[in-house]
């Protein structure tokens, strides 16, 4: 039972710290008022306070003071956040690792499924470098400087040409060259993840300074190391930096082996063959290093390896630097026709990715069957569906580049239709490109049904308004409709993980049958079909063409949109909303995904909230809107259980269980929500039905308030004279419920203890 204190004057200080969601917020309005000032942080992530409470410490006002903490720099700041677009499939697939289901005494399972989402996350790395290889390697220096009438009208390639029979008309000397591109696609990938693991993973956590001792028996979030995933960042970014190298300089000895051994020179052949083996030794190596050393949560792991993170991407340097002096080696019989060899690592590549998604689905199944939570998306397979997607992700997006820098330097025809001339990507990119129309055919009954029973479920919600939630209130047909629309379209959150199985499903299917198609016949579709009835062959003409126009139209819009959100802030704001929901956690699979804002967030929280209630002794409520709401939860999570005693916790509009709780169970599920309520003095939880993001967190118990009404009026009143608006997830602190929940979680807090000298 809950006892009151006096008022914040009489029972000594106490603050308010609001964390914005999604989008960001200024610290203006956020405190409503336009004078404020920063007591702390920097211009990425900072807490602002009014300038008349900036003392208010000292000299108390005899009110609540109010805080804001501003974190949207962290996702959206300056124009290279932009460049993130491309690591899209990385974090999709690092989100895959935290979504497994919770496991109960079963680590080694945990350990397994923790293994495979991260070999999953390398073969996307050798995949992107792939693609970087067929463009440059394949498409530009092999085949189109190999063609007089490709490469004449091209400046840049002309003297490449090997009609012009200069020193670098000789194909190994041309794919020397061009690798120069796929390498430095790779350290660039290096170079982004070396800087903002600085910047984000090095960020001492709270529990550093005053909580090393303390046994940590409560949830996965409240562990001393789970902000702090340096030393794993280190390792996976030197395998992966060493990988994309090996898969260049595999590319470029692959093709000069081929060479030599069919009737070069025995020395060379030798040198060649010694080489493959010793990038084989390293991919190896690669393997080890990726499959060794998962997160180390429990305690705070300071160390580096710096053998692994040092040597291992210079030894694989090396050998590129090694291949492309071999290839170079003058061999002047070499002349380049059809594709470059080895044009099916493609083929192994998605091979590999179907076997290690269905190693995670039988990994997840059984972490299922030890403990399930009908509440789950998915029945906990999220993780593996996710996976799925962010495979085809990167194959939908290598794929359409490598097609539309066929289609550019191909000019005269459609590449893959005349491979006598200029041969074109390899055909599994073409059959790829061709699922997308079958894909959005699947679909489209999906949708219709879903939306068909969104209509079925806003009519039967229409019918009880406004007689239920407005009694009273006279009959309005287009104001009931709109309300009812507005509650039932937020219903389709709940409704999303069906639609994500059928699309996994689906994908699964068509990426099958692409693979299938492609090794069986050799040939795009088009061609491959042309031996069939006419109703076959028009079929599979128009479903390439159609695959060929959707991937150039994705291409385009993908690079329209990262120019705009490069030279526009509230575009690339918009951006960072993405990156908001995808980069909350670590990267524990993929070092390359955008990095974890949630490890500068969380800890800035928790460190202020401890210094200022030792600093005061007085009472703090932490108020987190959406997404700030997770922030706000996982930093209470790190508090010292002395610490947290003097916190509550007040969420609005919050994800916690109806998205995180779903998707994320080992860490967002039931019971850890229930340690977390049992941990804390008192929370309180606001939402409402028209919330397609917010809902309840703890059903059944004190947390949740609501639905809270929503608009606050039918129709118009003596307080409301025009129509009140439908806020659905904003504007919480507007409604009347905000205030009165803050001041009862003040009161339930303690009274403050005298300040200790």
């Amino acid at each position: 039972m809950s006892r009151a204190t006096p008022a914040a004057g009489d029972g000594g200080p106490a603050l308010e710290l609001l964390v914005h969601g999604v989008g960001g917020a200024t610290p203006q309005s956020m405190l409503d008022d336009p004078r404020t000032v920063r007591v702390t942080g920097d211009e990425t992530a900072a807490i602002y306070r009014r300038a008349e409470d900036v003392d208010a410490d000292e000299h108390p006002v005899g009110r609540p003071v109010r805080e804001a903490y501003c974190w949207s720099n962290l996702t959206s700041g300056n124009g290279a956040r932009a460049l993130w677009l491309l690591l899209l499939p990385f974090m999709v697939v690092n989100l895959a690792h935290w979504m497994r289901p919770p496991a109960r005494g079963d680590e080694r399972t945990v350990r397994l499924y923790g293994v495979l989402a991260r070999l999953v996350a390398l073969s996307l790395t050798v995949l992107l470098t792939a693609a970087a290889c067929e463009v440059a390697l394949d498409l530009a220096a092999w085949q189109c400087a190999g063609v007089a009438r490709c490469a004449d009208g091209k400046s840049w390639l002309g003297f490449l040409s090997a009609a012009r029979h200069g020193w670098w008309s000789q194909p190994g000397r041309r794919l020397a060259l061009a690798s120069l591109v796929p390498a430095a696609l790779t350290g660039l990938l290096w170079y982004l993840s070396n800087r903002t693991w600085s910047a984000y993973e090095s960020q001492q956590p709270l529990t550093a300074a005053g909580d090393r001792g303390e046994p940590r028996l409560r949830p996965a979030l409240s562990r001393p190391g789970f902000w702090y995933g340096r030393r794993l960042v280190a390792r996976l970014r030197a395998a992966h930096t060493a990988a994309g190298f090996l898969t260049v300089a595999a590319a470029v000895t692959g093709a000069a082996v081929r060479h030599d051994r069919a009737g070069g020179s025995a020395p060379l052949a030798a040198v060649g063959w010694f080489l493959a083996a010793t990038v084989v030794a390293a991919g190896v190596v690669v393997l080890w290093v990726v499959c060794g050393r998962g997160r180390s949560e429990s305690v705070l792991d300071e160390k580096l390896d710096r053998a692994v993170i040092t040597g291992l991407p210079a030894a694989a340097l090396a050998l590129l630097a090694l291949s492309l002096g071999y290839a170079s080696w003058s061999r002047p019989g070499w002349v380049s026709h059809s594709t470059l060899p080895g044009d099916r690592i493609f083929g192994i590549i998605a091979l590999a990715q179907g076997v290690l998604v269905l190693a995670l689905v039988a990994a997840a199944l059984v972490l299922r069957r030890r403990t399930h939570d009908a509440r789950t998306a998915l029945l906990g397979l999220g993780g593996p569906a996710v996976a799925l997607l962010a495979c085809a992700l990167g194959g939908v997006m290598t794929g359409g580049v490598a097609q539309r820098v066929a289609d550019w330097l191909d000019r005269s025809g459609t590449p893959g239709a005349a491979r006598d001339v200029f041969a074109g990507p390899p055909p599994l990119l073409t059959w790829q490109a061709s699922a997308i129309p079958a894909l959005l055919a699947l679909l489209l009954p999906a949708v219709a049904y879903f939306a068909v029973r969104t209509w079925c479920t806003a009519r039967a919600e229409e019918r009880t308004l406004p007689g239920g939630d407005y009694p009273g209130e006279p009959p309005d047909t287009a104001r009931s409709r709109q309300i009812a629309t507005a509650r039932a379209m937020a219903r389709l959150t709940d409704r999303a993980p069906a639609f994500l199985g059928i699309v996994a499903t689906a994908t699964l299917l068509l990426g099958a049958g692409a693979l299938t198609g492609s090794w069986t016949t050799g040939e795009v579709p088009g061609r491959a079909a042309s031996g069939l009835p006419a109703v076959i062959a028009s079929a599979a003409d128009a479903v390439q063409a159609l695959g060929s126009w959707f991937t150039g139209l994705g291409f385009l819009l993908f690079v329209t949109w990262g120019r705009r959100a490069y030279k526009d802030a509230s575009a690339r704001r918009t951006i960072g909303i993405l990156w908001d929901v995808g980069t909350f956690w670590p990267r524990a699979a993929h070092p390359f995904a955008p990095p974890c804002y949630a490890e500068r967030a969380v800890p800035d929280l928790a460190w202020r909230m401890n210094t200022w209630t030792e600093r005061t002794g007085g009472r703090l409520v932490i108020s987190g809107h959406s997404q700030g709401s997770v922030l706000s939860a996982a930093a209470v999570w790190q508090l010292p259980a002395h610490t947290r005693q003097r916190v509550a916790l007040l969420t609005y509009g919050s994800p916690l269980e109806r998205l995180y709780g779903r998707w994320f169970p080992a860490y967002f599920g039931p019971s850890e929500l229930t340690a977390l309520h049992r941990e804390l003095h008192c929370w309180r939880n606001l939402w409402r039905a028209t919330d397609p993001i917010g809902g309840p967190v703890l059903p059944g118990t004190d947390v949740d308030r609501g639905p809270l009404l929503d608009p606050v009026a039918f129709g118009r009143t003596q307080g409301q004279p025009l129509p009140a608006p439908i806020l659905a997830h904003s504007d919480y602190q507007a409604d009347p419920a905000f205030a009165e929940e803050r001041t009862a979680l003040l009161d339930e807090l303690a009274p403050a203890l005298p300040r200790q000298r």
